[in-house]
């Protein structure tokens, strides 16, 4: 039989050797490509079970939460955040979420996609939230949710979170927290805090390729999961089943990324060898090295620095620059990559990341002096 399509012919992948210093993915460390080139085994194989639970384990250390449901997300960040909200919100529900970036904004699309009654509360992309203009609009309106980003990755801004677990849930309010680009690079106490829910991205400070979504529900949002009235929208995203495949029943729900889930493992491994407050600590020296090499170039930033995330840097573009022709430069002669700004702030800013294993001293020299070739040449 002669078939209709010949198959295509292309190139073998060839990757070059990068610096990612974006606002994510970020590098991962050779012992996690290592994991996830270990031989395939089943998604119920004990191994892989065994596996599962200690992932859980390490995750628990790096949320620094004593929180039962605490698992990987098959997905990426962006699932992880579907899965917050989906979980939570039935139909009509008063939903309040805090919008100052892109990310917000892509919250308030998913909560009423699951048809929650969503009203937001603005702030200018870079601004930050106080509590108490929080709580003016939880009195005009309770909501049983209220969502908010911790580090906005496209502005570079850092939510103070001190006090707002309590506050919303004076107001009878569950508080999700979205900590994709900020858990594992700064201080981030769960438990301690009074976070309902909080998620992240493996791709991030915890330097393992994209493709998991880690999030942990404590006990009030747990109970909110388990007395809902309706099916959770999503059949892939509802815990109430994923929950039982993570937990003692392990009952089927879906083939789990054994590949990805290795690798988080040992990306999880190195952070508890650092230690979380080592990480934290060498995040913000490789910013702050960042912070003045920039300043040393005449370049500003965007963020003042009370409110200015570790992990992820917005660096205002000069009048009269190219900045997509900087980045291309930067890509294709120093093999080193960041990231241009998104929304309102794009062709303004740079976004440079430090993150995981690409907040290295050594990466924000490389940076600096490459940017000074192309910004300031003899």
């Amino acid at each position: 039989m002669r078939l209709p399509y010949s198959a295509p012919v292309h190139p073998p992948l060839n990757t070059d050797s990068r610096i990612l210093l974006g606002p994510g993915p970020s590098n991962v460390d050779p012992r996690v490509l290592q994991a996830m080139a270990a031989s395939m085994v089943g998604h119920l194989d004990p191994l892989f079970l065994e596996t599962m639970d200690r992932i859980q384990d390490l995750l628990r250390y790096a949320f620094q939460s004593q929180n039962p449901l605490t698992i990987p997300v098959s997905g990426t960040g962006s699932a992880a955040m579907e899965t917050a909200l989906a979980n939570l919100i039935e139909p009509g529900d008063p939903v309040l979420i805090c919008v100052n970036g892109f990310f917000g904004e892509r919250m308030v699309d998913i909560a009423r996609r699951y048809q929650g009654d969503v009203r937001t509360l603005q702030r200018p992309w870079a601004e930050v939230f106080t509590l108490e203009e929080i709580e003016a609009e939880l009195k005009a309106r309770p909501a049983k949710v209220v969502a908010i980003v911790h580090g906005e990755t496209s502005t570079g801004a850092l939510q103070p979170l001190e006090g707002m677990a309590a506050m919303v849930r004076g107001h009878g309010g569950l508080l999700v927290v979205d900590a994709v680009a900020t858990l594992g690079g700064v201080p981030m106490l769960v438990d301690e805090l009074g976070i309902d829910v909080c998620y992240t991205g493996s791709q991030k400070c915890l330097s393992s390729p994209p493709g998991l979504g880690p999030i942990t529900l404590g006990p009030r949002a747990a109970e909110v999961l388990a007395g809902r009235k309706s099916p959770v929208g999503s059949w892939y995203l509802d815990l109430t089943g994923v929950q039982k495949y993570w937990g003692k029943e392990r009952t089927y729900h879906h083939t789990a990324p054994i590949s990805a889930n290795f690798a988080l493992y040992e990306a999880l491994r190195l952070l508890a060898e650092e230690g979380l407050e080592a990480s934290w600590t060498r995040h913000r020296r490789c910013a702050e090295l960042l912070w003045e090499g920039v300043a040393d170039l005449d370049l500003t930033l965007l963020i003042p620095e009370p409110y200015r995330m570790v992990t992820v840097t917005t660096v205002r573009v000069p009048d009269g620059v190219n900045e997509a022709q900087v980045r291309g430069r930067l890509r294709e002669e120093f093999k080193i990559e960041i990231a241009g700004g998104l929304g309102e702030l794009k062709g303004k800013v740079w976004r440079i990341g430090l993150m995981g294993h690409s907040a290295q001293e050594q990466n924000v020299a490389a940076l600096l002096g490459a940017l000074e070739r192309i910004l300031h040449p003899a």
